[in-house]
């Protein structure tokens, strides 16, 4: 099948502008900090997308072009073009076709398929280096924004009881019900949509992996389902956006314990204070 490339820049946030893209029906996605790339079926009416952009330009600064990008084996293309991740000694996250690195404590093993979330991302890294000094033992954990569900597999490898894990963009979340299986989970809940489709309870630890806006917005939310002894993971955001996010968390009375960086990316772990 051939697919409509819709190339977008300059804009101010990846993760918002993806949010953007996934209110209409493509199908896949590739983020950059600097650019988006959404993927549209060939057979989808791309003038009434057009239009759409085009409105959404209007109230939110960005630009965007489209190419055809005409037949190729997409599996084939990503299989090539996907390289094991290696977070220290501590976890490996690979496609099946791979070899596991020796000495490793962990491995998740993901179908590249076209979704983000292979784990490539900085922020990923992050994630996980900052959960290597949590424990985990039978605690309840939230992942909000799961993507293709890489940080709920590694919550249950480290022995969480169970883990409810919520993400909004359905190609993700259909490769992380794949992944699931692929990796053998049983406690990980996956569910397709937002914050509100995830029951109000509370959790011991809350994983973030999203964007600056979306965890500014959901802070007093994520307080809310955090036990007064549990733990935040939060990222998706930069270097610059440290101020603000400290502002909005001092706001609701929450504390910062560790920070950690790579490539101006940031993954901060918050307690209630």
């Amino acid at each position: 099948m051939d697919y409509w490339k819709f190339e977008c820049t300059d804009f101010d946030d990846s993760g918002l502008m993806v949010a953007f893209l996934a209110q209409y029906p493509f199908d896949s996605f590739e983020e950059s900090p600097m650019k988006v790339s959404a993927f549209l079926p060939a057979k989808e009416d791309v003038a009434a997308i057009e239009v759409q952009l085009d409105l959404l330009k209007a109230s939110w600064s960005f630009k965007f072009e489209k190419v055809l990008i005409p037949y190729q084996n997409w599996n084939k293309k990503w299989e090539d073009n996907f390289t094991p991740i290696l977070v220290d000694d501590f976890c490996c996250i690979r496609a099946d076709f791979h070899e596991l690195p020796a000495e490793v404590q962990h491995e998740i093993i993901i179908n590249p398929k076209m979704a983000f979330g292979t784990g490539h991302h900085e922020t990923t890294r992050l994630m996980i280096r900052a959960m290597k000094n949590l424990n985990f033992e039978g605690k309840k954990v939230f992942d909000y924004g799961s993507g293709t569900g890489i940080l709920s597999f590694l919550a249950e490898k480290l022995g969480a009881k169970n883990t409810e894990a919520v993400e909004i963009e359905k190609p993700a979340y259909e490769n992380a019900v794949e992944n699931a299986e692929l990796n053998s989970i049983k406690r990980v809940t996956l569910i397709l949509g937002t914050l509100m489709d995830v029951p109000e309870t509370e959790y011991d630890i809350i994983l973030a992996n999203i964007n600056r806006n979306v965890i500014l917005d959901s802070i007093p939310a994520l307080k809310m389902r955090v036990t007064n002894e549990g733990m935040m993971l939060l990222s998706g955001f930069l270097q610059q956006d440290i101020p603000k996010m400290k502002t909005h968390l001092e706001k609701a009375r929450l504390k910062i314990v560790d920070q950690k960086e790579e490539n101006n990316w940031v993954c901060l772990t918050v307690e209630k204070s």
